[in-house]
Parts: C-alpha cells; structure tokens; sequence
C-alpha cells in the first residue's frame, strides 16, 4: 500500500479515503480481524523495504532467534528476509501477538539505528496478518513461507537459506512427505502483490 499510495494523485488518494471510511477501515491499513483462528501467517517488513535486517548475518541470526522466542509456542513456519519476515504461529490472542512484535520492532529498531548511527529512522512499516481459514490454507502457508528466499532469488533451494525453519521442517516430515505436501497445497498466486 505504502508504494501505491505514492503514486496516487491527490483526488484518487482523497477517493481511497472516503472509501476505506465509508466501510468502516482503518485509513492505512487492511483491518485486524478477530475470527477465533488458531493460526496466523504474521508478516512485517522494513520501511520502503529496505535491508535493515540484512545488514549482516550476525544481525539475521539474532533476529530470528528473537522473532521465534516472541511466542509461547514453537512456530509452524517462519522465513526472515534481509527486508521482511514471515511467520505462521499458534496464537489464540492476535492483538498481544502484534502487541509483542510490536515491541520486538522497537527494540531492534532502536539498537539499529544506534549501530548505524541512525537515530530517529524509521526501521518497521507494520505487521499484516492473515487467519488460516482452514488446513488447505494452513499447508499453502507453510509452502509459501519456506519458498520465501527462492521467490526471492536469494537461493536455488529451502535447505540453503539458513533463516528459516525449512531445515527443521524437512527433517521432521520427511523429504517424501514435504513433495506431498508441496504438490498437495500449491503455492500459484499466493501472496502475488504483497511485495509490491
């Protein structure tokens, strides 16, 4: 949205309002729903997508180890990009968990604004989640998270981006399994446009 906005006049973004008011949305972002979902595919990336956490790989590990030990419990799925991250988890109160990374991002934008000398920067642009609606969604977020870095371009294959539980995911189902589940649950057009 953030991208799109740019490059509306100012009687088209003036339309878009009136429109997102009139249907009762937030202005400048889709709205949190509370379905009563057990899982949820979270997603946030970096203002302008820019590579904050990809300034080295030492700031990605840490990052990661961070983003997963947000949550109680253990998640399904997760990928961290050097400009965004994906992650599917068990959650039966969405607003604490945006709440929590909400304060994973302030930290870390503040200790990366002060490691690049940077204060006052805007590091996060906000999380985005979606409720699965039911397994076949479930299993397509999981493909879709592990495949992250190959749509990317980042890597050839899940098992060479080491910032992402797709390791530990073919290790626990099995190389066999995982084909299964890929040609069961296809990615297609999922998540087409979110980068843009």
């Amino acid at each position: 949205m953030p991208y799109l906005w740019r490059k509306l006049t100012e009687n088209q973004r003036t339309e878009l309002l009136e429109y997102r008011q009139l249907c009762k949305r937030p202005w400048h972002r889709p709205p949190h729903f509370e379905q009563g979902a057990l899982h949820y595919h979270l997603t946030a990336a970096c203002f302008e997508h820019r590579p904050h956490i990809g300034w080295n790989p030492e700031r990605m590990a840490d990052f990661s180890r961070r983003l997963i030990d947000t949550f109680a419990t253990p998640p399904a799925a997760w990928c961290v990009l050097p400009n965004h991250y994906h992650i599917l988890v068990h959650c039966t109160d969405l607003k604490a968990a945006v709440s929590a990374l909400g304060r994973l991002h302030g930290r870390t934008s503040f200790e990366w604004n002060g490691e690049e000398n940077a204060r006052g920067r805007q590091v996060w642009h906000s999380v985005s989640d979606r409720a699965m609606r039911g397994s076949d969604h479930f299993w397509a977020t999981v493909n879709y998270v592990h495949h992250n870095p190959v749509k990317h371009g980042y890597v050839a294959t899940w098992t060479d981006w080491p910032f992402s539980s797709a390791t530990g995911f073919l290790e626990e189902v099995g190389r066999d399994q995982a084909i299964a589940i890929w040609k069961a649950y296809p990615v297609l057009d999922y998540g087409k446009g979110w980068d843009d």
